[in-house]
């Protein structure tokens, strides 16, 4: 029985990851919040690249005072994901004053205590959040935990062609989000 419920949350929480997926809430927030992802020595992946890309056009409409990058270091210690993408986002012209690196989370719960507690440091309370549109649901839930009122908006491209991935995208978040929400009860 215990199965079967679980499967079910599985599937009710994927449908919904799925939903979500598609909306864009651009919306004036304290902060633009674009979390990590690879950086290859020094030098942010493709897809990191895309969210901070995304992160910058939506500072360049004012949609935010500051630009808040995520990430620590993972198997490289000379660099976490954060830095690279504050020195990234700097060399394209968002000045010194307007960003923020939080260097030290390993994953996105860690960087969601992390970027809430320098946003109330900071009287910041509202974040548009920036990631991968799959990965947002679950960005979002935590940061919502942490007592920030969020918005969010995916990185252009981030949902998968076919539906097969969709599908695979939606449950790994799914099972994500259930192993987050069973860690935190």
């Amino acid at each position: 029985m215990a199965l079967i419920v679980a499967l079910g949350v599985l599937l009710y929480n994927s449908v919904r990851i799925m939903r979500e997926a598609g909306e864009d809430q651009e919306h004036p927030a304290d902060a633009i919040v674009v979390f990590g992802a690879a950086e290859y020595a020094g030098h942010p992946s493709p897809v990191y690249r895309a969210r901070l890309d995304h992160g910058y056009e939506l500072f360049e409409r004012g949609l935010a005072p500051v630009i808040i990058t995520t990430g620590g270091a993972a198997n490289d210690p000379r660099f976490s994901e954060g830095q690279v993408g504050r020195d990234y986002l700097e060399s394209r012209g968002v000045p010194d004053a307007n960003l923020i690196a939080e260097t030290q989370a390993d994953n996105t719960d860690e960087s969601t205590q992390r970027v809430a507690a320098i946003m109330r440091t900071n009287g910041l309370h509202t974040a548009l959040l920036v990631s991968d549109a799959y990965h947002l649901y679950r960005a979002k839930k935590m940061m919502m935990r942490e007592g920030m009122q969020v918005y969010l908006s995916p990185r252009p491209a981030s949902i998968p062609k076919t539906l097969t991935g969709r599908w695979l995208a939606a449950l790994r978040e799914s099972f994500s989000y259930m192993l987050y929400r069973a860690h935190v009860r």
